[in-house]
């Protein structure tokens, strides 16, 4: 087997401090099933005064493009000898520049890079994980904010749906992202329409449609980008089921962010969404569909999401550690789950 280290992208450091080399093992340990052979020795270690993540396996070019998007990394070598690193060239999915990604700024937005972390360990869940490259894939989002997710999905050349309650939110990704695709010059088209119910206004869907070039759009090769104007717990006649592959989504906080209980008020607990959410999440994810959820584990303890997974038919993935401190009030981990099929 040949031995291998991998540097990070400097960002990872300021975005996890100290824990950014665990957190980016146990992802990369999460690449190994669909790899073509066994990934091994996953440590930290420092070379020449640079901590690099370093791991034995024998890659070949196709591993070498899965691991090619593992969210934090930077360069990948192959260790020659004990000092010695050869590069490798890395081929990660971007069907878009960059600043998709890292443009939006607002309060409350989840790190991308953290975003990517959780959609790429739900998506090697899933049964779809060996499609991770060329498939055309469904990422639903039902608490999509201003769109970080859908926006990583496009970046890798997926379809993207989100459900946000708040309607200033799906106003201002529909603002970004059609000022963004206008200053790109690509194809696209975008609208927000009102949804009925029994005769009756319920809800508003945001559509876009979109090209990485005027080929692929007169091709008909187009992604689309769906965001419904709801209540992620109120869905019946709304969106039809078995329409996503992986579900991913950032749960309240409860610091500065919460959702609408039972009764209309604001709940800042996230295991009380949960509970409410997954009977309507469960049935818009295809049989061996995965989620993967992020959460504050200050308010809400690791166990009882876990239980609600479990209660709703779940079969919980395991994962190394992933929790982390993101400042005073907010300790975030993440679960993942797969749907029977």
């Amino acid at each position: 087997m040949s031995r291998y280290a991998m540097l990070l992208a400097p960002s990872a450091n300021r975005v996890y401090a100290d824990q950014a080399s665990r957190i980016s093992q146990a992802e990369l340990a999460a690449f190994g099933p669909v790899l073509s052979g066994e990934l091994a020795e996953i440590e930290a270690t420092t070379i020449g005064g640079v901590e690099y993540v370093t791991f034995t396996a024998d890659l070949d070019p196709r591993d070498i493009a899965y691991l090619s998007n593992l969210s934090a990394a930077y360069a990948l070598f192959e260790r020659v000898d004990t000092d010695l690193l050869r590069p490798l060239t890395l081929t990660p999915l971007a069907r878009y520049d960059s600043d998709l990604i890292t443009i939006p700024k607002y309060a409350g937005k989840t790190n991308e890079q953290f975003t990517k972390l959780v959609l790429n360990l739900t998506l090697l869940a899933s049964t779809s994980a060996s499609r991770m490259l060329d498939g055309h894939l469904t990422v639903l989002d039902p608490l999509c904010g201003r769109g970080t997710t859908l926006n990583q999905a496009l970046m890798y050349g997926y379809d993207g749906i989100g459900i946000e309650i708040d309607g200033k939110d799906v106003e201002a990704y529909k603002l970004f992202l059609q000022t963004w695709l206008k200053r790109k010059r690509l194809k696209h088209t975008a609208e927000l329409v009102p949804m009925r119910r029994q005769g009756r206004r319920a809800a508003r869907r945001l559509e876009v449609t979109l090209a990485p070039s005027k080929d692929d759009h007169k091709a008909g090769a187009v992604q689309k980008v769906t965001v419904l104007h709801a209540d992620t717990t109120q869905l019946d006649g709304l969106i039809r089921g078995g329409v996503a592959d992986v579900l991913v989504a950032d749960l309240p906080y409860g610091v500065a962010h919460g959702s609408y209980d039972d009764g209309g008020g604001i709940s800042r607990r996230p295991l009380d969404l949960l509970e409410r959410a997954v009977p309507h999440w469960l049935p818009l994810l295809r049989p061996g569909g995965a989620i993967g959820l992020s959460w504050n584990t200050k308010v809400a303890k690791r166990e009882l999401a876990e239980d609600i997974l479990l209660a709703n038919g779940l079969t919980l993935v395991e994962h190394l550690p992933l929790e982390h401190r993101v400042d005073q009030g907010i300790e975030r981990d993440v679960v993942v789950a797969r749907k029977s099929g």
